[in-house]
């Protein structure tokens, strides 16, 4: 509350800019003081940047390691497999169009978020706050959306990446059993490797924050790296000569198979969950975005490699092509299962910045109820995610595929549908551009979205009824077999990561 004595009766300066609350004791009127009404949260010369005080900042180079490693998943394996739908030349093209519809949703959703921090008097915000300040500050129609457009958001993060949680633990484990079995006379079962992941799962989720977090990612990125050159070493042995194949039906796709290269494209690279907890703890957030920013530079990268891996694992094997590239290599060979346990200990390395996901969330809604440990109940919080996360990979190993249908329907709204959404009612009281062209844009990569999530949708659904109805002709395939024909769903990134204690 804030109080001002009027003077000789008159109304003060006060009066001209606040509401009373029809209080007047022995000549004192007392204001009433709200966010609304703030004059500070209304200032357009306002820096949220400046006003941002974070104990752990994010180094650019860190927010670009953080990057890479959401962006450069295990779907990235199936990338030749993508080409093979699409053909050979027109994968190229379409890789980068697919990159610029993922990369152009991420940049909006900043772009929206620091419009909403001078229009709220804030210096960050949630992927979720966005959602929900963009309709309480949008158009008077879109108000009475904002609550059901945050649980829409906080909800589908939480279960798919939860559920995503699990399935990093079947790909670790599923990885170690396709190593051990040429080793061992009885590999152990699938159930007992998840087992024996709790204690280093849980070890790797007391990770305390996001700045500690940034070695273990650039230590994933180094096991992915080394596991793709591996791969590409594999690959340019034996290339055909392009301008000999380049015309061949089999390299050349069609719009009947072109779906599937899109479904896993574009959950392959999508990177949206990663952009506003990268932003929120950066020392430089303005360095976020630009032409030469992070998140244009990371996605560049990202793009380079997809289609080389892409291209060149189509060019070297043609129609026999498999679902994961790891499936074309000799698999006897040490330097093959190099991969496989290379892969296994990156996606490990990764398990930490998809936790945090569902960490920030569960934690954000209990920690008023315990200021006084809040320590200890944080950490007693984390391992019982990490416990029930790998009893639910324990008991259903077979989850990949039901995650790629959860992955499906949120990566196509979370990602691409929502941030299209948010930038017109952010936006709208400044219109949509000349002639408005914008509305177009919009429409555009709205419609990708939906054909995002009705093939995404589709290819998850056959996943799940090849897993449980399998044909009469198929032989009974390993798990690992099983895993990395369902890798292409199964590429997730984190959404509304924020620094936790």
């Amino acid at each position: 509350m804030t109080e001002k004595t009027k003077v000789n009766g008159n109304a003060t300066e006060m009066d001209t800019f606040l509401p009373q609350d029809n209080s007047n004791s022995n000549g004192v009127t007392t204001y009433k003081v709200t966010k609304s009404n703030d004059l500070e949260a209304h200032n357009p010369d306002y820096d949220p940047f400046k006003s941002r005080n974070l104990e752990h900042p994010v180094s650019d180079c860190d927010t670009l390691t953080h990057l890479l490693k959401a962006a450069l998943g295990t779907g990235i394996l199936a990338m030749p497999a993508a080409f093979k739908a699409s053909g050979l030349i027109t994968g190229i093209f379409a890789t980068i169009v697919v990159s610029m519809i993922c990369t152009h949703c991420a940049y909006i959703l900043v772009a929206c978020a620091h419009e909403l921090y001078k229009k709220c008097g804030v210096s960050s915000m949630g992927f979720a706050d966005v959602a929900e300040q963009a309709c309480l500050k949008g158009p008077k129609w879109a108000r009475k959306f904002a609550f059901s457009a945050r649980l829409l958001v906080l909800v589908g993060i939480f279960i798919t990446y939860y559920a995503t949680c699990s399935c990093y633990a079947v790909i670790v484990a599923t990885n170690i059993n396709f190593v051990a079995k040429e080793y061992m006379v009885e590999p152990p079962s699938l159930r007992l490797t998840i087992s024996l992941l709790l204690v280093p799962l849980i070890l790797l989720a007391y990770v305390p924050n996001l700045k500690y977090l940034a070695p273990i990612s650039m230590v994933a990125n180094a096991f992915m790296a080394v596991g793709l050159g591996i791969t590409f070493y594999y690959l340019v042995n034996g290339l055909p000569n392009i301008s000999d194949v380049v015309t061949e039906p089999e390299y050349m796709g069609s719009l009947h198979t072109f779906p599937v290269f899109f479904s896993i494209t574009i959950f392959a690279i999508e990177a949206i969950g990663v952009v506003m907890p990268l932003e929120n703890n950066m020392q430089t957030p303005n360095h976020f975005v630009g032409l030469c920013g992070v998140l244009n530079q990371g996605m560049s990268a990202v793009t380079l490699v997809y289609i080389l891996l892409g291209f060149l694992g189509f060019l070297r094997y043609g129609k026999e092509t498999k679902g994961s590239i790891t499936l074309n290599l000799p698999s006897t060979e040490p330097a093959a299962q190099a991969v496989n346990i290379l892969i296994a200990l990156a996606v490990y390395c990764t398990f930490g910045l998809q936790f945090y996901v569902c960490l920030d969330l569960a934690w954000n809604g209990i920690k008023e109820k315990f200021e006084k440990h809040s320590l200890l109940a944080n950490y007693i919080l984390r391992t019982v995610l990490v416990v029930v996360c790998v009893l639910i990979a324990v008991a259903n190993p077979t989850i990949i595929p039901f995650v790629g249908l959860i992955g499906a329907f949120c990566f196509s709204i979370l990602g691409i549908i929502t941030p299209i959404l948010l930038e017109m009612l952010t936006f709208w009281d400044k219109g949509f551009g000349k002639y408005n062209w914008k509305i177009l844009k919009n429409i555009i990569v709205v419609l990708a979205g939906v054909f995002a999530l009705i093939f995404g949708s589709e290819q998850a659904i056959l996943d799940i009824v090849r897993l449980y109805v399998p044909s009469a002709n198929e032989t009974s395939a390993s798990n690992a077999t099983l895993l990395v024909d369902l890798l292409n769903a199964t590429t997730l990134s984190p959404l509304n990561i924020t620094q936790t204690a």
